[in-house]
């Protein structure tokens, strides 16, 4: 069958147009001429997957080979899931309409640790086996990346290859490799032997993992020669000219992200502690001026979005976004186009561009991330803001017409007492205090002088290649205490307070931190109907208790347990560049509340990253 699938009863599932495909700029081409075919798999419902940039970025430059045809394949929602059961539909492809067991390749992106149980649904809808052990010369490969492949451990038994850190240029040379051994009839064991020569490649079935008495690793290596025993990431050099989509596929639903996200810089070297992203992407490399507006036309013209968001992890540090948010602006301002920015750093320099960026249109709410109450908890995770600074912001935003503010803070991070989480209303209060005064002093009456500030705290989740791998989560109980005593100390009119289930934050530590002996509890857990397990009303914490008492693990063993410097851990073969001992003098510096300089604004902190990258942080211009 060719072209999307229309089933009669496609409309008594909710949003159809999840699965009809057939999108503007979807790509299309004939399965009986091109020599491979590859779907991008994202383990969630369709509005969040089509809202990964990742996803996009792949799907275009694959495209552009001829010989090769990208498609998409998403988790359908279970009323979608149970009628294809019904009426005997494998998952399938959204261009095509085929099956993914037509595909050679499926490529699954590892955002998130929760999403795992999704991969195995999708495995299964499929009709393809689970385990890498189990696949025929006949199934497609299970390839694997994102930011989770930093520890992939978890799911090594259900993954053919993993690839580690960027993919725009590895997934051209995997197609290569995979087109040329297709033709010559290739073992599917030869294809993953010579996958393994690719750097950044990780094949996990070719690794031998031994365990201590006390159940801690004692080694993992390569079960044959001429296999790396350790694997480093990829990265792109020349991020300026780097592939970057400028013809998505424009859904017919509204999503998550339902605009232009345009990455004018990648990585981020602040230095947060707690921050996997803001390690694994480094060096930060930016975008030109000039290469940017042209990625805007390009993406509006091709879409018709009239928003875009220029994103990176801290878009402010970008050194010509002064100037990129004045030209912006007068480009498009006349047109209806707004241009935006992500989140914003907790300073007067941050608000100002907002408001030259939204000057013309309604302004929304502010979000600012002080990520802790006290000073000294700010210090100790590395976070560059200080309360004056935060609060000049609120000011400035405040005069400026803003009346909604986002705080987002963590709970659970290493050395918190009890008075940082209180610091927490305290701080909201003294928020919300100043943007009233400065709301007031800017005359403004009735509805447009209502202020609101909403505190957001998540769970803190110790990650692979951070400075706090070796740090405990809190266990559930203790969270819990803290929640409760924050619902206390956060209150008052016009404030609102939204925090995290702690059974979920506590899974994402278990797997963040497991290693191979999880993919039986992930498998047990899928069988008892896990699934969506990021969603509420999908999440079964007591199916997954369940399963780690019948595989006879301890979650609290991965989630909850302190791990000395010398211990081996499950991750430490996959290099994100970053050396293990930069991350142990980070840990240590946390410990005595010592701040680390940005890089890029000082001295060299010593990550290891650029000479084992052979690379360097590249800026447009040098600020001043």
């Amino acid at each position: 069958m060719s072209g999307p699938k229309l089933f009669n009863w496609l409309t008594e599932v909710s949003k159809p147009a999840r699965y009809t495909g057939g999108e503007l700029n979807a790509v299309h081409k004939d399965s009986t001429t091109v020599e491979l075919r590859m779907a991008l798999a994202f383990p969630d419902v369709y509005e969040i997957a089509m809202s990964h940039l990742g996803i996009k970025i792949l799907y275009e430059i694959l495209n552009a080979i001829d010989w090769v045809w990208a498609e998409r394949v998403f988790t359908p929602w279970p009323d979608m899931a149970e009628r294809m059961a019904k009426e005997s539909v494998p998952l399938y492809a959204l261009e095509s309409g085929d099956p993914l067991t037509a595909f050679d390749v499926i490529g699954f992106t590892l955002q998130y640790e929760l999403s795992y149980s999704n991969i195995l649904y999708m495995l299964y809808l499929a009709g393809i086996p689970l385990h890498t052990a189990q696949r025929s010369e006949d199934d497609p490969l299970i390839i694997a990346g994102g930011p989770c492949a930093y520890n992939p451990e978890p799911l090594a038994d259900f993954l053919d290859a993993v690839v580690l850190g960027e993919g725009e240029e590895v997934i051209v040379e995997i197609a290569q490799l995979l087109r040329k051994l297709k033709k010559a009839g290739a073992s599917r064991h030869d294809k993953l032997v010579a996958l393994a020569q690719i750097p950044g490649v990780y094949i996990p079935s070719f690794y031998e993992v031994a365990y201590t008495p006390d159940q801690t690793l004692s080694s993992v290596k390569p079960v044959r020669s001429g296999i790396p025993e350790r694997i480093t990431k990829r990265i792109i050099k020349n991020f300026e000219d780097a592939p970057f989509p400028v013809c998505p596929p424009v859904p017919f639903i509204d999503i998550v992200q339902d605009r232009v996200a345009l990455e004018i810089q990648r990585g981020c070297t602040r230095g947060c502690r707690f921050c996997q992203a803001g390690m694994v992407y480094r060096p930060v490399r930016e975008r030109s001026p000039e290469r940017i507006k042209k990625l805007i036309d390009a993406n509006i013209c091709s879409t018709g979005y009239a928003e875009v968001t220029l994103s990176s992890l801290s878009s402010t540090d970008h050194s010509c976004i002064a100037e990129l948010a004045a030209e912006s602006i007068a480009r498009y301002g006349a047109s209806g186009v707004t241009i935006s920015l992500p989140s914003l750093r907790a300073d007067a320099f941050s608000v100002a561009l907002a408001e030259k960026m939204e000057s013309a249109g309604r302004k929304s709410s502010l979000t600012f991330a002080p990520e802790a109450g006290t000073q000294r908890l700010r210090d100790v995770i590395n976070k560059g803001v200080r309360e004056e600074e935060l609060i000049e912001a609120v000011e400035r935003a405040a005069t400026a017409g803003w009346r909604s503010f986002k705080l987002y803070f963590m709970i659970g991070l290493p050395t918190e007492t009890q008075e940082d989480l209180e610091a927490i209303g305290a701080l909201a209060r003294m928020v919300l205090s100043k943007a009233r005064a400065a709301v007031s002093a800017a005359g403004a009456k009735g509805k447009n002088s209502v202020v609101n500030v909403t505190v957001s705290a998540s769970t803190f989740v110790p990650k692979a290649n951070t400075p706090f791998q070796w740090r405990p989560q809190d266990p559930m109980a203790t969270i819990r205490e803290k929640q409760e005593l924050l619902c206390q100390v956060v209150r008052g009119r016009g404030i609102e307070f939204q925090w995290h289930e702690p059974e979920k934050s506590f899974l994402e530590a278990v797997f963040a931190r497991g290693d191979r002996r999880l993919g039986a509890v992930l498998e047990k857990a899928w069988r008892l109907g896990c699934k969506f397990d990021g969603w509420n009303e999908y999440f079964d914490f007591d199916a997954w208790q369940r399963s780690f008492a019948e595989c006879g693990i301890d979650p609290s063993f991965y989630a909850n347990r302190p791990r000395d410097y010398q211990e081996v851990l499950p991750w430490d073969h996959l290099s994100a560049g970053v050396d293990r001992a930069f991350l142990i003098g980070e840990d240590q510096k946390a410990g005595q509340a010592a701040l680390t300089e940005d890089c890029r604004a000082g001295r060299c902190s010593g990550c290891g990253v650029c000479p084992t990258l052979d690379t360097q942080p590249s800026k447009v211009v040098d600020t001043p």
